[in-house]
């Protein structure tokens, strides 16, 4: 177990962008659960501090709060390979897929018990009675009976599923509900994600969030874009002298880490591009994405670009060099002229912040993003690309179908059917006009539904509800 360092962020801006009303209604909140959990602390516990959706969350959303005067402190879990390849294992089923295909039995129960007991007797030196501690996700559900015997409030927070979960997801849950009936209470990302056989008094619906100043989304001129993903080795040229960008501590600091990218040629000088970043994972389909943009010969000038942290800055995911893999070895067999116009994407990870400005840049200099997921629980990357204004399609599965309203918001399509993706992909690259209206409703919805205030307001009052 080891603690990450929580940077404090300037929370009063929370109360502005939500607006006059909703501004007000969260302070309300903040001053309430401030004088609620007076002397105590509010714990967050995850199994890793990069790469992957919570992870981002919490490093952009925990500095509002301790710069709100509410003591908050954030622990990740340490475990060997073979527990993240069981949690691993979890995580497929928790989508229906068989994932390795090997089982989740007693051995396999009692090396997650191990592993947990380890990390309990480390976190119970810290964690108080009183103090409330939110658990994110299979990897540390297990510390939740002992935290609750401890004296502490505890909250389990799911951020995958699926709508209709079959035999696979059920032995998921069997391996794991005992832990989930002890927390005072459990959230999901969309209520059809909601495990049966919970007490639905126990159950909160808390869509994640974005963070509109963090370094994946802070407002960049075109400029500017162009320049730091040349620095990164993205595209074509470098620039001759280094390329600046500015910390979230206002500091000036330098692109210096090139991406790994896997390609016959660099996308030339102005060439259309569609874009997805996510985690190499079997359910975001990347190889779907490639094949699905090849076939299509209406799409003979535009380039794709499946961009991803290296796979060993996510620990939690020992999957991801053998998905990469997979993906190179499909590369490299599509034919000569479709190899040239697919890019695979190693980003740099040794710099979060560096990271973070470099695929905020990859996506705004995207002409479409997309995100063609066989599963998703929210897709955080679809709402980066939607706060851009960037004309995405994604699949009609899971949360996304909550984010995007269909020909209002972006384009959803089936991710099985690669023709309807490559078609949705050309129709946005040849009617700039539709693409841009489509953008902009997005970036709307984001405003009105998932920024921070929306996502740590719901926190607030679950606590002093449980309080």
């Amino acid at each position: 177990m080891f603690e990450v360092p929580i940077v404090r962020r300037n929370a009063e801006r929370l109360r502005s962008i939500a607006g006059a009303e909703a501004g007000s209604r969260y302070d309300s909140l903040v001053r309430t659960v401030r004088a609620t959990l007076r002397g105590h602390t509010v714990w967050q516990i995850n199994a890793t501090a990069e790469g992957g959706g919570v992870a981002e969350l919490l490093r952009s959303c925990l500095g509002y709060l301790a710069d709100d005067g509410i003591a908050t402190r954030w622990l990740v879990i340490d475990a060997d390979p073979a527990f993240f390849d069981i949690t691993k294992r979890i995580h497929n089923r928790l989508h229906g897929e068989l994932g390795d295909g090997g089982p989740l039995g007693p051995e396999e129960r009692a090396h997650f018990d191990e592993v947990t007991r380890a990390n309990l007797r480390s976190i119970l030196t810290l964690v108080a009675p009183g103090d409330v501690v939110v658990v994110h996700d299979p990897q540390p559900l297990g510390l939740v009976p002992g935290l609750v015997a401890a004296g502490a409030t505890v909250v389990w927070t799911c951020h995958v599923g699926i709508d209709m979960p079959n035999a696979i997801t059920r032995s998921a849950w069997d391996f794991l509900q005992a832990d989930v009936l002890a927390a005072h209470a459990a959230t999901f990302t969309r209520g059809a994600y909601a495990w049966h056989g919970l007490d639905p008094d126990r159950v909160h619906v808390i869509p994640p969030c974005i963070d509109d100043t963090s370094r994946k989304n802070v407002e960049l001129d075109p400029e500017h874009v162009e320049s730091i993903v040349r620095a990164a080795g993205l595209l074509d040229r470098r620039p001759a002298g280094a390329v600046s960008f500015l910390r979230e501590d206002g500091s000036p600091d330098a692109i210096t880490e090139l991406a790994e990218v896997a390609e016959t040629r660099p996308t030339p000088p102005g060439a259309p591009l569609v874009v997805q970043v996510s985690r190499w994972d079997a359910l975001k389909d990347p190889i779907g994405v490639m094949r699905g943009f090849a076939a299509d010969p209406s799409l003979g000038e535009a380039h794709l670009m499946l961009a991803g942290p290296r796979p060993a800055s996510v620990a939690d995911d020992p999957e991801a060099d053998a998905v990469l893999a997979e993906v190179l070895d499909a590369w490299r067999r599509l034919p000569t002229k479709h190899r040239s116009r697919v890019h695979i994407a190693n980003l740099p990870t040794d710099d979060v912040e560096a990271n973070a400005i470099i695929v905020n840049a990859l996506q705004r200099r995207a002409d479409v993003v997309v995100q063609k997921s066989l599963a998703e629980g929210f897709g955080l990357t679809v709402t980066e690309a939607m706060w851009k204004e960037r004309p995405i399609v994604a699949s009609a599965v899971g949360g996304i179908r909550d984010q995007i309203r269909d020909g209002v918001h972006g384009l959803l399509v089936d991710p099985r059917d690669l023709t309807a993706f490559g078609n949705a992909v050309h129709g946005l690259l040849a009617d700039p006009r539709r693409a841009a209206q489509l953008g902009a409703a997005a970036r709307q919805r984001v405003q009105t539904h998932w920024l921070p205030t929306h996502y740590l307001g719901a926190y607030l009052a679950l606590f002093d509800q449980l309080r």
